[in-house]
């Protein structure tokens, strides 16, 4: 669909429109601090406080003498701090450590005493409707207090801002027809998820002894949680749940909510393939892995996927979040944010330890990244592998660092699944209401070690001996049904036999179990598919676009509003843009890029590109947003075309997390066109996680394809150290198998096509460009209008600008990049007659091929060199060293071998010292064109290898 609105940031909602006010424009949660404390401050009120204790004390028949009305008001004022320090404090009080082994002190100012109650228990005191009270004894009001804020749930919620979020929670948890109240059929429903997920964990054990499965044991009240997510949440409009999370019960998830059949694991278990083995890749470790299905409640159908995660904690939660993004997309769900949630299971140290999770929390609620508010659920164990709480946080809950969103943070005893289940109910309620971050800290124990091997004794006896005299959760609950009459004493152990005997015919059916089929090609990747023949898939593929359409976009992207006042500069650009679809030539970077995304968004395509510069440019060469410089509105020239969507946001100032966003969307949504920016490709390392794990390896190991695009800017420029080098070896190394696509591509029109080519193909796979810096502006790095139309496409190799015969070609300078500028412009100042400078567009897949097709016509080629900024030890000659020869030998070049021209190995990327840069630059290009007085010592010659 097309963007009707001018208007760059939507609304803190997401919607479409637009976005009032200026940059600095607060977002809706600041704007409601001036209220913070309206609902104490009007019930403190002295004179509004008197006025109606003096009525309610008339209604009641008490003393209404000034004296006695004084008495009442102070009494009234020191009841009201109570309630108001037990909603602020009341969870420091609250019993949620099931081992006992957390102190309970209670503090001193949640006593009667401290509040100059003593004694005066049976005082009545006016509170105004409180717990549903006009006039209330002090006990009285104490007792719902405890009972409130300090039993199996401890409620934080006074740190949030808005007053309506905090009366909402408030309302929820202290009316009594909102409190944990359950059917008995629903206990009894409650009681059989916690017996499977303890029976399911105890097959496991003994079926594969010593076996790593990371079990829940411990945490079971999780599952019947998890299933009150599904079904509150499909009540509430969720029509999708998309899970994420770590180790720890993945597998008990898989099975006891996801609906993974059991037979499919214990074939898993016993060493088989989740895919047909002609299916390929890697495959991971079972409780890595992810699946989605179908589950119904109460008639209400919700789609579940729960996302493949690595060993890497938290590394899941973007690309969850991302996902789910693009999925609220595809639903046309972004303004309401109500059909799909995104849901992210935790560990406790993880939580509080790993820097991602901030990065998540932060984005929400973010113009481009918010899903409408995540529900993160904490599998407390109170310990992390084997070191301590107070070694893992500075604070007193894992939960901690999410009040800087002011996320409601619900602390819950894992010992009551009636509680546990009641939290998810308050937290969907919650979410679906006011489309914010909710968080559930559910206190329980890990029954084992860090796996089924450990031996966690070793660091914490005190804490084990605890547990293993604690009884299990369906054993305490059961017992607790049992007294409450919901169920007889053999109805339990019923349960255990009955589902151990399903367990068991799942254990038979598993050992003739054979996958026969994938599913990663289903649903909007519906018509794709893994190329079979990798070379002529990226070559048979037309990207050129019609005169008409050029034509068309030209005039959209060089057409600046009569209402909008420019910057003078910007003003300039778009005029020198203009001249180029004028004249047909000079075309920049900037303006091929532009015509990649506007013809994708003409033919139907969505573009989303975000970085934490991408509306200007790093550089202030894209210019895709342009800003009017009295009111700040934004009009975006490529979202006025028909037919697609073009989308394109400053990012948070993040790597690991926004990278790891966007891999999230593009795994949704293949039709949409997804690039990461970094400010500077240097950068690309704070997300290497992102790229080791998924971007590189996602699809072999769980066959999940993915298009997603970096755009890293790269050359040495004399920039310094952190602004030189996207690392291009560190990509390369991870290049096997046609997993991903590198580039360092040198004109304009091939940049269009390679991003045209992205979606035009029938398969995904990332693609990593290495983008310049002052190749941006250079005069020599343009394209004229016909490399956009006609028969053009992307070229992986790309011929010296000057024309030379291939036959009188005795030194071929091979190279990527900025540099094949430098080496072009010096050897025709040294008018060398017979060096070639030939460009490697695509560096993987490398281009073996027609890198060949040439050599054998160079007849009189002498030497091949190597030439590259980057140091020795970087860059991409270790990668190409032996592509290179190859293509030789495959030439019938016998016997030659490419020789290193560039950087000596350096531990630091590059220098920051503008002359000693200068002379290395200089250095290199003269040894790659022979002028450095040394080519004669290391001339590569024809002798055999």
């Amino acid at each position: 669909m097309g963007n009707e609105s001018h208007d760059f940031l939507p609304e803190l909602g997401d919607q479409d429109g637009p976005q009032p006010g200026p940059s600095w424009g607060n977002p809706r949660w600041l704007d409601a601090v001036s209220d913070a404390g309206a609902d104490l401050t009007a019930a403190l009120d002295p004179t509004q406080l008197k006025a109606a204790v003096k009525e309610a004390a008339a209604k009641a028949g008490k003393p209404v003498d000034p004296k006695a009305i004084e008495q009442a008001a102070a009494d009234s004022i020191r009841a009201m701090l109570l309630v108001r320090l037990y909603r602020v404090r009341g969870h420091m009080a609250a019993d949620l450590d099931p081992l006992g082994l957390h102190a309970h002190n209670m503090p001193e100012d949640l006593s009667l005493e401290w509040h100059g109650f003593a004694g005066q228990e049976d005082r009545e005191v006016y509170v105004g409707g409180v717990f549903g009270f006009e006039w209330v004894k002090v006990r009285d009001l104490y007792d719902a207090l405890r009972r409130t804020y300090c039993g199996k749930v401890g409620l934080e919620y006074m740190h949030i801002a808005d007053t309506e979020e905090r009366r909402f929670l408030q309302d929820k948890f202290e009316s009594p027809g909102e409190t944990i109240q359950f059917t008995d059929e629903g206990k009894r429903a409650i009681l059989g998820a916690v017996i499977r997920g303890e029976q399911y964990e105890e097959f496991l054990a003994k079926k594969y002894v010593g076996t790593k499965r990371f079990g829940l044991d411990g945490g079971e009240s999780m599952i019947p949680a998890l299933e009150a997510v599904i079904k509150y949440g499909g009540a509430n409009g969720v029509r999708e749940i998309i899970y994420g999370m770590a180790h720890r019960g993945r597998l008990n998830v898989l099975a006891n909510v996801m609906g993974k059949p059991y037979k499919v694991i214990f074939h898993e278990f016993s060493g088989g393939s989740a895919n047909p083995d002609e299916v390929g890749g890697s495959g991971d470790v079972k409780y890595h892995l992810g699946t989605s299905t179908d589950r119904d409640f109460d008639g209400i159908e919700v789609h579940m996927s729960l996302v493949p995660n690595p060993s890497h904690l938290e590394a899941v939660d973007p690309v969850v979040l991302g996902k789910a993004r693009a999925q609220q997309a595809i639903r046309d769900d972004l303004s309401k944010h109500e059909q799909v949630l995104p849901v992210l299971i935790h560990g406790d140290a993880a939580f509080a330890g790993q820097g991602v999770v901030w990065e998540c929390l932060g984005m929400s609620g973010v113009p481009g990244y918010n899903t409408g508010g995540c529900l993160h659920f904490i599998i407390n164990n109170q310990i992390g592998f084997t070191t301590a709480p107070k070694f893992s946080r500075g604070s007193p809950y894992p939960s901690d660092v999410s009040k800087g969103v002011q996320a409601p943070i619900l602390h819950v005893n894992g010992d009551d699944p009636e509680a546990v289940t009641f939290a998810c109910k308050l937290a969907i309620d919650y979410r679906q209401t006011f489309k914010r971050d909710v968080v559930i800290d559910m206190w329980c124990y890990r029954r084992f070690g860090h796996n089924e091997g450990d031996e966690p004794k070793f660091t914490q006896p005190l804490m084990y001996d605890a547990i293993r005299q604690h009884p299990k959760v369906s054993s305490i609950y059961a017992d607790r049904l049992i007294e409450e009459g919901v169920i007889e004493k053999g109805y339990a152990p019923r349960l255990r036999e009955e589902f151990v005997a399903l367990l068991d015919e799942e254990f038979e059916a598993a050992k003739s179990y054979q996958p026969n089929h994938a599913d990663w090609f289903g649903g909007r990747w519906a018509g794709l598919n893994k190329p079979l023949d990798p070379e002529g898939a990226r070559r048979n593929v037309e990207t050129a676009i019609e005169k008409k359409l050029f034509d068309s976009i030209g005039r959209t992207i060089t057409t600046i509003p009569d209402d909008l006042e420019a910057h003078k500069t910007l003003r300039r650009v778009i005029d020198g843009r203009a001249e180029m679809f004028k004249d047909g030539d000079g075309f920049d970077w900037a303006t091929a890029e532009a015509l990649a995304f506007g013809s994708l968004v003409t033919e139907g395509f969505g573009v989303r590109l975000s970085g934490q510069d991408s509306g200007r440019g790093t550089f202030s060469q894209r210019h895709a947003v342009w800003v009017d410089q009295k009111t700040e509105a934004k009009y975006i020239p490529l979202c006025q075309l028909p037919h697609g969507k073009f989308e394109v946001y400053d990012s948070p100032l993040s790597e690991y997390g926004v990278l790891g966003f966007e891999y999230g969307f593009a795994m949704a949504d293949p039709k949409t066109l997804v690039l990461w920016e970094a400010q500077f490709g240097d950068f690309a390392n704070g997300a290497q996680i992102m790229i080791d794990q998924f971007i590189a390896s996602g699809e072999a190991k769980w066959l999940r394809a993915n298009g997603l695009v970096l755009l890293l800017p790269h050359g040495y420029e004399g920039q310094g150290p952190e602004h030189s080098s996207a690392r291009l070896e560190r990509f390369l190394q991870l290049c096997a198998n046609d997993n991903i696509q590198v580039c360092n591509i040198t004109t304009p029109a091939n940049y269009f096509h390679v991003l045209r080519r992205q979606m035009l193909r029938p398969f995904r796979k990332p693609l990593v460009i290495m983008t310049p810096k002052s190749l941006l502006r250079h005069p020599k790095a343009k394209s004229s209008a016909s490399e956009f139309m006609g028969e053009q496409h992307f070229m992986r190799i790309k011929s010296d600008l000057k024309s030379i015969d291939d036959k009188k070609v005795r030194r071929l300078v091979l190279c990527s990049g900025k540099v094949s500028y430098e080496l072009m412009e010096k050897r025709d100042e040294e008018g060398l007659e017979d060096v070639s400078i030939v460009r490697i567009e695509q560096l993987y897949p490398f281009p073996g091929e027609p890198l060949a097709a040439r050599l054998k016509r160079m007849t009189g080629l002498e030497e091949v060199i190597w030439c590259q900024e980057e140091p020795r030890n970087n860059g991409a000659w270790f990668f190409v060293e032996s592509q290179i020869e190859q293509a030789l030998s495959d030439a019938g070049h016998d016997g030659m071998r490419p020789r290193y021209a560039g950087r000596d190995a350096s531990a630091s990327p590059a220098t920051g010292l503008a002359k000693r840069h200068q002379e290395q630059q200089e250095a290199l290009v003269a040894a790659a064109l022979g002028l450095d007085g040394k080519a004669n010592s290391t001339k590569s010659s024809k002798k055999k290898a």
